[in-house]
């Protein structure tokens, strides 16, 4: 019996905290792997590997969601402008900021860091967080579109203003970041989309499948931790610095969560809203630091993800605490 409590014990722990879990695991599997000599051939195998799963896991883990969803429901609604609104002006400003001020060097690299987290477009998994705390899936996956355009849009114009080293055409970019999305957003929508109106037993089946979406999500964040550990360890600056742009990390991200709420609550979408502005799809800002920043900067979105899963979790044991909280009093 006491060994059946302590399974029961830790199942509930996993499924509480399935995020911070997923964060440590991540993090301990990759040092494990960088600081052990004699791991080193595992490493070189399989880290080819968990990085062609990954894509794999992001397109089951929006076509999961996406089964869930009402097509006929996917429509603008009055908090994607407010959202998107405040998006732009944030990037004005930090772009502002570096055109007037001349800014260079190591500022100029945690400006770019904190415009990564603020251009990057809101992340495909913020559905599935909303869903989970029981917001509209719907008003949230029309939001992830509206977001990737959005953002196909400010990328190759503020770039290039920063950083004059950075020679892009904006129709380049634009389509570039649209393949992209196509990738990541449309083809699972699609494939979804069949597989609800016409394969009805294995739409069921994947829909029968409780938070099965949400745990592979978990999953997914893993490895995105390892990597992110990954950058940070070899990022070439001195750890000072480091700190400086994670802390810099923190308040951009919680600024952002703030500000979705405060717009949110106006049309009563205050859960849907902070998780539009404040969740950002950090693996596609990582790759447009890498790609067109100083590749510094890419620590920025790198420690973001992590703050932003902080507050997930937060958001996550809150509301599952408020859920009990009104079971019981149903109860009694």
């Amino acid at each position: 019996m006491n060994i059946e409590r302590q399974e029961a014990r830790l199942l509930r722990f996993l499924k509480d905290w399935t995020l911070p879990v997923a964060m440590a695991v991540g993090t301990v599997v990759y040092l494990l792997f960088a600081f052990t000599p004699q791991l080193d051939g595992a490493g070189e195998f399989f880290g080819p590997i968990i990085s062609d799963i990954f894509p794999l896991f992001m397109f089951l883990i929006l076509f999961v969601t996406f089964c869930k969803v009402d097509f006929r429901r996917l429509r603008p609604v009055g908090w994607h402008l407010w959202v998107g609104v405040f998006q732009v002006v944030f990037v004005i400003m930090v772009v502002a900021a570096v055109l007037t001020f001349h800014i260079q060097g190591e500022n100029l690299i945690l400006l770019e860091a904190l415009l990564t987290c603020i251009i990057g477009p809101c992340a495909a998994a913020a559905a599935v967080v909303t869903a989970k705390l029981g917001g509209d899936l719907e008003e949230m996956t029309t939001y992830t579109f509206l977001s990737n355009l959005l953002t196909a849009v400010m990328v190759p114009v503020c770039f290039p203003l920063i950083d004059p080293s950075v020679s892009m055409g904006f129709w380049h970019a634009f389509f570039l970041i649209l393949y992209k999305v196509c990738l990541v957003l449309v083809v699972p929508m699609l494939l979804a989309y069949v597989v609800k109106h016409f394969m009805h037993r294995l739409h069921q089946w994947v829909v029968g499948v409780k938070d099965l979406s949400f745990y592979l999500w978990g999953f997914s964040l893993t490895i995105v931790t390892g990597t992110t550990v990954k950058n940070i360890v070899h990022a070439d600056t001195s750890v000072a610095f480091l700190v400086v742009i994670a802390l810099s990390g923190l308040m951009v991200c919680l600024l952002q969560f703030a500000v979705g709420r405060y717009v949110g609550h106006f049309f009563h979408r205050t859960q849907e809203a902070g998780q539009a502005l404040g969740q950002k799809n950090t693996v596609f800002a990582i790759w447009i630091a890498y790609t067109y920043l100083n590749p510094i900067s890419s620590v920025g979105p790198g420690c973001y993800i992590l703050w932003q899963n902080v507050i997930n979790s937060i958001e996550l044991w809150v509301f599952g605490k408020e859920a009990k909280r009104k079971e019981s009093e149903s109860g009694s």
